[in-house]
């Protein structure tokens, strides 16, 4: 029970992906330009990156059950206040909210679902969670395409919130009141600063950065320069986060058959070839290759994101699941924060005189070099 929990948890704060394709919507409804719309992301992954590692930890100290629970009460609380926001900044007020909500729900989850587990069921039930995390991703922009284009891009934040509460009311039913290491784990900046942890959180921070140039970029492209539609768009746009969620689960058996750091370097290599194969992609592209492109960065980074954390969780102690769990998840995010930021700007300096094609190609092809440098940086390292 406690993993259908966990995973639910994952999937409607994952539900997120909701939003990017609403992007061209948001912009028009408040007079914005698209690059505005990076402060959309950057407000709410920033503050879920800094409250997922202390939401992990804290679940380590008090059990994950009641940590788990309020992230889920103050999501459902973010989205009605963003789905209500009168002004952009009010909109930017409820994602500060629901990032802070969404971090304590990710800090706990990992430890949730993997308690009692060996070294090879928790990379399957990471798997399972990935997978969970992958099909919102996957789902959201369709859901969120017929939304916006049918009621608006508010039906966004609003629709999540019975999703919310659902899973907020199985959480309290279902879910132990402490967690595997409740009350006992304890991090210290020892324990972070170890160079392998180092090492490991460098990896997702690259990953999931160069990844999210897809999530700033692509609507535009999709729905603007391709003239696809919200709905179209959705629908070419869900083939990365449908690659995560065939990846995912496939990580822990590509890494019995290959090994755990081939399967992490192919991984990232893949992700990186879509990445270029995206930023390769103009106004006649066939949308076949860009959707190639799409799936294979997707299916890269689930594949390597599962073997990942499974790893990050081994160098904590087991009483410090959460506080690894919600490093894993703090690592990622601050790369998306990171990433998003640097991909805008490099969008924005070469749109004005050189217009979007080479603009977003700069910024597309410049996301592939940064994962290809991960994938150097895992060659390194006797393991995943």
């Amino acid at each position: 029970m406690s993993r259908w929990i966990a995973a639910g948890g994952v999937f409607v704060i994952s539900l997120d992906s909701m939003v990017n394709i609403a992007f061209p919507a948001m912009a028009a409804s408040f007079g914005l330009p698209p690059p505005a719309m990076r402060w959309v992301i950057v407000c709410y992954v920033l503050s879920y990156a800094l409250l997922s590692f202390a939401g992990g930890a804290l679940g380590d100290r008090v059990g994950y059950r009641p940590v788990f629970v309020l992230g889920l009460a103050g999501s459902a609380v973010a989205y009605a206040v963003a789905s209500a926001a009168p002004t952009f900044g009010w909109l930017l007020t409820g994602r500060v909210v629901q990032g802070i909500a969404g971090g304590l729900v990710y800090g706990t989850a990992p430890a949730i679902i993997t308690a009692g587990a060996d070294r090879a069921g928790r990379a399957r039930r990471l798997g399972f969670l990935n997978a969970a995390l992958g099909l919102a991703f996957a789902i959201g922009p369709i859901v969120a395409g017929l939304l916006v284009a049918t009621v608006g891009w508010r039906a966004v934040f609003y629709a999540r919130v019975p999703i919310a509460l659902v899973v907020l009311i199985a959480a309290i039913r279902g879910l132990r009141s402490r967690g595997a290491g409740a009350m006992s784990g304890r991090v210290s900046g020892r324990d972070i600063a170890r160079r392998s942890v180092l090492h490991l959180g460098a990896l997702p921070f690259i990953a999931f950065g160069g990844n999210f140039a897809i999530w700033l970029l692509a609507p535009f492209y999709l729905v603007e320069r391709r003239g696809l539609g919200a709905l179209g768009g959705s629908l070419v746009f869900m083939l990365t986060p449908l690659g995560i969620t065939l990846g995912a689960p496939l990580a822990a058996r590509l890494a019995e058959k290959l090994g755990a750091r081939v399967t992490v370097v192919a991984g990232l290599l893949l992700e990186a070839l879509g990445l270029a194969g995206l930023g390769a992609a103009g106004a006649t592209t066939p949308l076949a290759a860009v959707a190639g492109a799409l799936f294979a960065a997707g299916l890269g980074l689930g594949v390597f994101v599962v073997l990942n954390m499974a790893a990050l969780m081994e160098e904590f102690g087991p009483h410090q699941q959460g506080a690894a769990g919600g490093f894993a998840f703090m690592a990622r995010t601050l790369g998306i924060v990171i990433g998003v930021l640097a991909w805008a700007k490099i969008f924005d300096m070469a749109r004005g005189a050189l217009g979007f094609d080479v603009a977003f190609e700069r910024a597309l092809l410049a996301a592939g070099a940064s994962v290809l440098g991960a994938a150097l940086l895992a060659m390194v390292r006797r393991s995943a």
